[in-house]
């Protein structure tokens, strides 16, 4: 019999890599970026010690000193035009012209392959899997724990037994956990599926993969959605770069975008974006436009870097007010309808800075 932390860690390197090598964005072992991207950078002046010393010095800053408020998700029977229900870090219910996909489906207590160790969760899980109505499809941007979690997909597979679109080589882990190879459609970057009606693209993210010591034999992706009327992007995880041009000129604007905010540091700049970066990608996506709405994910859930816990959210809504952008800030677990409502009006009703409450006195405005 397989032991759990076996079986949550998916197919093995070696069972993933014979079904990816003939991929062109697969060179030299592993999959590439098209920018060089480094896990972890240690410039001359920060000095080889110096991300263990940051780390040392700044331990704890990552979680909240109070409860963080959750909001039970009221999912209606028939999805709508367009809406949004954030679960915490990067778990999304999007509804788009009728159609429900659940992104990166995270409800386990840890992103880990272990129940003791490993980050925990920061807040409970707004609601169950088993409660979310009819799913059109699963969407999945990587396969580090936090993205994609053994235990949530088993709930998946007894409540639902969805579809799941996925990045080339994450098919392997699903197969792996019992779902059948005609439920998964794996895809490259700039290769494309219809779902139900709906579009979606896979496009390249700057980032990097691996669930043990093997890194980078499955593909990191981001997903443009396109419906009949109404389109949404979803960055998944990522660090700067210029393909978020390259995705605004191709598959842009979009009417909503849900962009990764939080768990940034100078010791590893290319992989996640800070708040200001992720700004910018929603203005590049968009094609410098202001029109479209901004979710900024990717924190309050895990303690996965070193700065303040509610710094992300703080930022990114300095930068979005400068910048001319409209962007929500809603409770884990709310839901934010924009079909059929003013935006910015909707916009407006989840500006309420909940954080202040439950943050460390030195993490706040």
């Amino acid at each position: 019999m397989q032991l759990p932390i076996l079986r949550r860690m998916g197919a093995s390197p070696s069972m993933v890599r014979s079904r990816v090598t003939t991929s062109p964005n697969y060179r030299d072992g592993e999959f590439r970026s098209h920018e060089p991207t480094h896990v972890v950078a240690t410039s001359e002046a920060e000095g080889p010690g110096n991300m263990a010393m940051t780390m040392l010095r700044e331990f704890g800053r990552g979680r909240p000193r109070g409860a963080v408020p959750v909001v039970t998700p009221r999912h209606p029977h028939e999805p709508a035009d367009l809406a949004v229900t954030w679960y915490g870090h990067a778990t999304s219910v999007l509804e788009l012209d009728g159609r429900r996909f659940l992104l990166d489906p995270v409800f386990g207590n840890r992103a880990s392959p272990s129940v003791l160790a490993g980050p925990k969760r920061l807040h409970p899980v707004p609601g169950r899997i088993a409660e979310i109505p009819r799913l059109d499809a699963v969407v999945i941007s990587h396969d580090h724990y936090d993205h994609l979690d053994e235990p949530s997909i088993r709930q998946l597979e007894r409540s639902h037994r969805p579809h799941y679109v996925v990045p080339l080589g994450v098919d392997e882990h699903l197969r792996a956990w019992g779902v059948p190879a005609g439920r998964i459609t794996c895809l490259d970057w700039r290769e494309e599926t219809e779902v139900a009606g709906i579009r979606l693209t896979c496009s390249e993210a700057r980032h990097f993969s691996g669930r043990g010591f093997v890194r980078n034999q499955s593909l990191w992706a981001a997903w443009a959605f396109h419906g009949p009327h109404h389109s949404a992007f979803f960055g998944g995880d990522s660090g700067p770069t210029h393909r978020y041009t390259d995705i605004g000129t191709d598959l842009g604007p979009f009417d909503l975008t849900l962009i990764p905010i939080g768990a940034y540091s100078v010791h590893w700049p290319d992989i996640h974006l800070d708040p200001q970066q992720a700004v910018d990608a929603h203005l590049e996506v968009n094609r410098g436009g202001t029109d479209s709405v901004l979710l900024p994910i990717h924190w309050a859930t895990f303690n996965l870097a070193t700065h303040w816990w509610s710094e992300p959210i703080r930022w990114a809504r300095r930068t979005a007010a400068a910048r001319g952008v409209r962007m929500v800030a809603p409770k884990v677990g709310a839901r934010i309808e924009l079909s059929g409502n003013d935006v910015d009006e909707v916009v407006a009703a989840h500006q309420d800075p909940w954080w202040e409450a439950c943050a460390a006195p030195l993490d706040r405005d």
